[in-house]
């Protein structure tokens, strides 16, 4: 309305500019000459106003060319025949003109809306075709809906435990009255009405896939009337389509997750498992023989089963009390205690606890005596030194060393290395075998060592990894942070234990 009266006014404006400008020569100008170029602002008020305007501007035209440049000029007098059939073909003709420039203007701005609806909708398609996740996919749905059918009203329905709920809404929220009309008196999806109603100054479009209701779309009413309804129903079928094709795929990503757990908590059990067993069975097997009465054993073998049984205890409180460690430190609840400490001194520590463990292994150290001290919780790296000395014994032949190795890594770390001679790991398994769970059915152990390990490093803010050792077999490297000014008792000199 407003562009239709502005478009009338600049029309009038021009047909007034033209009228004075013609007046000074009307006496020399023909009749037919004046009526040509009253035909401009009509066409103006047609192209501008709409076909409203074309028959204002006809109207005026008509009174503007009898009252200016019909003799007797200043009068509504005709007077003459061929004036009268000048004044009739004027209007008889600029109404048909004004009709078809209407028609043609109207068919044009038709032609450019549905021409901008195919371009929205075909990139609204392209993004249907994408793997987005459905609140996005969802988001831009309604906010094209409403920009290609100038909806001030968008809103998507879908099922939600059982009932219709608001998933997606753009422009003015539906009012609760507007919502107790567009849902079912059920509420469920079973309820649907797939055909296209109106209820509540709104449209009611049900999406269907496979004639299948899944969800709702809503908007205003005005906004796909008539002609508009077409496109809005194939439009709705492919919203249909790939808001199914999401659904869907989320059902399957959450079942493969479902699946995935169930598998890594099997996984986890008999990892567990493994390195609980042997433990287990030692004490299993001391402890049945200490309690046999019907067995007849010495006080230094009693002893021995004994020291066994305490041995493999602290073995299995160690495994549990790494994972727990693990557990808190990925959760974010354990720090670090950190302390500057002597690296050689704790190497010698943990190489002298082992000793029993290392089944013939001599160790070889190679600890710089200007080694400096690094800032490390104790604890936690002895434990990672420990797992990948146990992880060496496993894999390597009897009776072949164990070399751990450091030196300085500037400017802020020190390097340390355990190597042993056993086959390795391949290039294509040297990430994996950090992983919690990595082992394979051909591996000796569960896998949980290196993966304690690499957590105890990484809450460090360091890195550990493993390539091929000189002499054949696997070296593991890591990383430690060094303390650069430190009080001298606190470093201790380190040694070589075999």
């Amino acid at each position: 309305m407003r562009r239709s009266f502005f478009g009338t006014m600049a029309a009038l404006a021009t047909m007034a500019v033209l009228a004075a400008a013609m007046v000074p020569f009307r006496a020399s100008l023909s009749i037919a000459t004046t009526a040509l170029v009253l035909v401009v602002p009509v066409v103006i008020g047609v192209v501008l106003g709409g076909f409203t305007g074309g028959v204002i501007c006809v109207i005026a035209g008509f009174l503007v060319y009898l009252f200016l440049f019909i003799p007797p000029y200043l009068t509504l007098f005709v007077g003459r025949a061929q004036n009268w059939a000048a004044l009739v073909v004027y209007v008889a003709v600029m109404l048909p003109v004004a009709r078809i420039v209407a028609v043609r203007n109207a068919a044009r701005a038709r032609e450019m809306r549905q021409g901008a609806e195919l371009r929205e909708l075909f990139q609204l398609s392209g993004l249907l075709l994408e793997d987005k996740p459905l609140d996005e996919l969802l988001a831009a749905v309604v906010t094209t809906v409403a920009d290609v059918f100038g909806a001030h009203q968008v809103a998507l329905l879908l099922p939600r435990d059982g009932r219709l709920e608001v998933a997606a809404a753009a422009g003015d929220p539906l009012t609760d009255a507007q919502l107790r009309q567009v849902v079912p008196s059920s509420g469920e999806l079973a309820g649907l009405d797939t055909a296209p109603d109106i209820r509540a100054d709104v449209l009611v479009h049900a999406l269907t896939a496979a004639g299948r209701p899944v969800g709702l779309l809503v908007l205003t009413a005005s906004a796909a009337a008539g002609p508009d309804r077409e496109p809005l129903s194939l439009f709705a079928n492919q919203v249909a389509l790939a808001v199914e094709r999401a659904q869907l795929r989320e059902q399957v990503l959450t079942t493969r997750l479902t699946e995935e757990v169930a598998r890594l908590a099997k996984t986890l059990v008999a990892a567990v498992s493994h390195d609980l067993r042997a433990p287990l069975a030692r004490i299993k097997a001391s402890s049945s023989t200490l309690a046999d009465a019907g067995i007849d054993i010495g006080p230094q073998v009693r002893q021995d089963l004994a020291g066994m049984i305490d041995k493999q205890a602290d073995r299995l409180a160690d495994l549990v009390q790494n994972l727990l460690d693990m557990s808190r430190i990925q959760a974010g609840v354990l720090e670090p205690r950190r302390v500057p400490t002597s690296l050689g001194a704790l190497v010698n520590s943990v190489v002298s606890e082992l000793t029993p463990a290392l089944r013939g292994h001599p160790v070889r150290l190679g600890l710089p005596e200007d080694l400096p001290p690094v800032d490390v919780d104790a604890t936690l790296i002895a434990r990672v030194l420990t797992n990948l000395l146990e992880n060496a014994v496993r894999h390597a032949p009897r009776d072949t060393p164990i070399t751990i190795g450091a030196r300085p890594a500037p400017p802020d770390a020190v390097l340390v290395f355990v190597a042993d001679r056993g086959p390795g790991v391949s290039p294509d398994r040297r990430d994996e075998v950090f992983g919690l769970l990595a082992r394979r059915d051909s591996d000796a152990g569960a896998g949980l060592g290196l993966s304690i390990a690499k957590t105890f490093i990484e809450a460090h803010g360091q890195r550990i990894w493993v390539v091929d050792a000189p002499d054949g077999g696997a070296k593991f490297c890591f990383t430690l942070p060094a303390v650069a000014d430190v009080p001298e008792e606190a470093s201790l000199g380190a040694g070589t234990h075999h």
